[in-house]
This record gives C-alpha cells, structure tokens and sequence, in this order.
C-alpha cells in the first residue's frame, strides 16, 4: 500500500534527492552540486512531497529578495502528474514567501508549456513580461519565456474598498 503524499521542506542535506527528481521531471535539468549552489542562495527555501521518507515524487524551489519572491523550479514525477501536487508546491510556496514578507511571487515559464500556464493562471498569476528565445529545445530551436506574477498582500480586496 502507498501512503499519502507528505509535503516537507527540503534544506541543503536534500540536494542528491532534489536533483534526482529533477532530472526525472526534466531534460535540461540540475545536478546535485547546481542544487547545492542553489540551495546555499541566501533566501532559498524548498519543499518535497514524498510518498514516505526519501521517495520523493514532487519539488519546488523559490526564493525571496526584499519584498518579492520566485519559484525557481518546480517539478512532479511523470506518475504523479494530475494529481494536485504542482497546486500544492504553488501554494505552499506563496504561503512560505508570504510569511517571509513577500508581497509578489514571480515565475518564468515556457511559452509553450501550455499544461504549466493553465495551472499557473488557475493559482492567480498574470503575464508581466517575455524573454525572446529563452529556452532551447532539443535540436536547437528556442522559444520564449513568459515571466508570470501573483500578488501574495492579504486583504487586498480590503484596502482597495478604502
């Protein structure tokens, strides 16, 4: 029987199971010193969703600057795609850059990554910005980023009224 899928944060002791997911979730993805490097980022924080301890089907890495925030990367495991777990990172992410005084929360994404933009518009983000020919695909053709924000003020729905 599997268990439950945990979320937790993930620290630099992570870095080995961080970059072997990524590398399952991605084809242009981050060795384990890259995430070392990463992780060692003042104001980077992570989380991992696992099905028990050190199984890990799902990542996310952000980090804050001043009063803004960035998923870095995100990731679920091809057999645990559809399932919530990339809401859930999204959220806990906002949640934990909100916490550290965070007032928006900033992502890049491929243009054509049409999966990704929808969950990302369903979790509140707008296009702000777009850098030509951002990503290489295999074989060399480029295609752009879209930079997405969300705004994390609570209440802000409040202070408009005022």
């Amino acid at each position: 029987m599997i268990a439950d899928p945990v979320l937790r944060s993930a620290g630099l002791a992570d870095a080995g199971l961080l970059a072997t997911l990524h590398t399952d979730c991605f084809e242009d993805s981050w060795s384990t010193g890259a995430m070392i490097e990463v992780m060692r980022s003042p104001g980077t924080f992570g989380f991992l969703v696992e099905l028990q301890p050190m199984m890990p089907v799902a990542l996310a890495l952000g980090r804050i600057a001043a009063d803004e925030a960035e998923l870095l990367t995100i990731g679920v495991a091809r057999a645990w795609r559809r399932a919530g777990l990339a809401r859930r990172l999204i959220r806990a992410v906002a949640d934990e850059a909100r916490g550290r005084g965070a007032r928006r929360l900033f992502l890049e994404v491929a243009e054509d990554n049409t999966a990704a933009r929808t969950l990302y518009g369903a979790e509140s983000f707008q296009i702000v910005g777009r850098r030509r020919a951002y990503y290489t695909r295999p074989g060399g053709s480029a295609i752009d980023a879209l930079t997405m924000r969300r705004d994390l003020a609570r209440g802000w729905r409040w202070l408009i009224g005022r």
